[in-house]
């Protein structure tokens, strides 16, 4: 079965940090790019990050520039995304998706695959 599985979501306090991760099971992710993306309640999905296939270019949503890090490690088959001085306003879903390209953007239709999410709040 191929498909991609979040990790590391939580409940946070304003200025704290998680670390997500996506691991792909039955299919390797060294053929594909990855995003990120977010939904909060009552809001559009939208990108958060993305990250090439060899992981030399990324890119990032204004609103966390500067504050979260993607990355890959091919070996581990896993996508990260690091978020530091996590804000309320981050809450919401996070979700992973890959696209079979070397590098993608934030259009969904691109993206094959997608993983089920896992909650991020931000509350004290």
């Amino acid at each position: 079965q191929l498909q991609l599985v979040e990790s590391g979501g939580g409940l946070v306090q304003p200025g704290g940090s998680l670390r997500l991760s996506c691991a792909a099971s039955g299919f390797t992710l060294d053929y594909y790019a990855i995003g990120w993306f977010r939904q909060a309640p009552g809001k559009e999905r939208e990108g958060v990050s993305c990250i090439s296939r060899s992981g030399g270019n990324t890119n990032y949503a204004d609103s966390v520039k500067g504050r979260f890090t993607i990355s890959r490690d091919n070996a581990k088959n896993t996508v990260y995304l690091r978020m530091n001085s996590l804000k309320p306003e981050d809450t919401a879903i996070y979700y992973c998706a890959a696209a079979p390209y070397y590098t993608v953007d934030y259009v969904e239709r691109r993206y094959n695959y997608w993983g089920q999410g896992t909650q991020v709040t931000v509350s004290s």
